[in-house]
């Protein structure tokens, strides 16, 4: 007899999955694997504002604009011989953009929600069997596997190249 566990929690009776927050998949990575026993690094960290389209419109002030950051988490379990990644987006909107203090204060808020949710997202892709004498097996879900983790280092960072426009 054993034990699984995924970082994933179901709601209900609606079979909807949740992610654990990254700070919770830590919680338990520390606690199975030990302090020593995994890494995480982000690979990446991007300014994507605008680039949906959003803040083009002529006339449009600086008085409410939208912040948002893409990134790329990197996490390694050496004892266990898996390396994984996960991507994700975080955003918020800045409701007075002429305020630096307010600007900055939402733009680093933002690149820590990207880069929790980048984490959760990586973690969901490794299973903890915890078995009955306390040892643990680690294994990679290939089954929640996406793009991302086939590409290599240099094509994760240029995922979003910010290229200047010339408006005339």
């Amino acid at each position: 007899p054993g034990q699984v566990c995924v970082c994933t929690k179901q709601k209900g009776f609606q079979h909807q999955v949740l992610a654990l927050n990254s700070n919770k998949c830590q919680e338990l990575a520390n606690h199975y694997l030990g302090f020593n026993g995994w890494s995480s690094r982000i690979i990446t960290l991007q300014n994507v504002s605008g680039f949906d389209g959003e803040n083009e419109e002529l006339g449009e002030t600086l008085q409410k604009r939208s912040v948002k950051y893409l990134c790329a988490v990197e996490v390694t379990l050496p004892n266990h011989g898996i390396r994984t990644r996960g991507v994700a987006v975080g955003e918020a909107n800045v409701e007075n953009g002429e305020d630096p203090l307010e600007f900055v204060t939402a733009t680093r808020r933002v690149q820590k929600l990207a880069a929790g949710r980048a984490l959760s997202n990586a973690f969901q892709k490794i299973l903890l069997v915890v078995l009955e004498n306390g040892k643990v097996a680690v294994e990679y879900d290939s089954t929640q596997e996406e793009l991302t983790d086939s590409l290599t280092e240099e094509e994760l960072k240029g995922l979003v190249q910010v290229k200047p426009v010339d408006i005339e």
